[in-house]
């Protein structure tokens, strides 16, 4: 199927799929996939790794903020799909541990690493063809992106989501950590006083908590005929 040029939004609560989801679209769609939330756990392990955090969790905004000019944060395009590097550094699996995902939230409401990550997202979507996920990436990022979903599914799904994941990749958590951490980042995320995560009003919503990618597939190509008018 043929679409438009066009940039695709995906909002939603932490560990509903969506960067799955996106990178999926992007694949059967040829286009762009970007990962907001890649860049704002780089910012964080950036700022874990450097001291700007201390152990109570305070950021050291000063020294984040000055940082922040030098730091060389990116996406690489491998057979592997799209990696996260600090220079020549492929961090993708260090932004992915429970370290990382309990500073976050904290980290990425900061006005100016909002700013960084998107100079960074509008960099690279100047010719559009590009589908990209986070948390406001419809409402603030990009308002006028011609597709915009909102994906949601029930905290205990997300807690197992995640749970799953990390245990495929070698590591040892415990679910309620996991679920707890999903709690405490959806009311982070919800509340912070720079883009929280809402809903945009012409979104559409996926909750996909009993579906399968297969089905969350053939719901994006059905939206996609719908809304532009194509012909399967």
């Amino acid at each position: 199927m043929q679409i438009p040029n066009i940039i695709i939004a995906v909002d939603g609560f932490s560990s509903t799929g969506k960067s799955s989801f996106a990178k999926l679209i992007a694949k059967e769609f040829g286009m762009l996939y970007l990962d907001s939330g890649a860049l704002y756990r780089g910012v964080t392990l950036f700022a874990q790794e450097n001291g700007m955090i201390d152990a109570a969790g305070v950021i050291d905004l000063d020294s984040l903020h000055e940082a922040l000019e030098e730091l060389d944060l990116r996406f690489h395009y491998t057979e592997q799909g799209s990696q996260t590097f600090i220079g020549t550094r492929n961090i993708e699996k260090e932004i992915r541990s429970m370290e990382v995902s309990n500073q976050v939230s904290p980290v990425s409401a900061v006005a100016f690493v909002r700013n960084f990550v998107d100079d960074k997202l509008h960099e690279m979507s100047i010719a559009k063809n590009v589908v990209m996920d986070g948390r406001d990436i419809g409402t603030t990022v990009f308002p006028d992106a011609e597709l915009k979903i909102f994906m949601t599914a029930t905290d205990q799904v997300r807690a197992q989501r995640r749970y799953d994941e990390m245990v495929a990749k070698g590591d040892s958590p415990v679910f309620e950590d996991v679920l707890k951490n999903i709690r405490e980042r959806d009311y982070l995320d919800s509340h912070r006083e720079t883009s929280p995560l809402t809903q945009s009003p012409d979104a559409f919503v996926l909750d996909n908590s009993e579906m399968t990618m297969q089905e969350e597939m053939a719901w994006i190509k059905g939206l996609i005929q719908g809304v532009f008018g194509i012909k399967g």
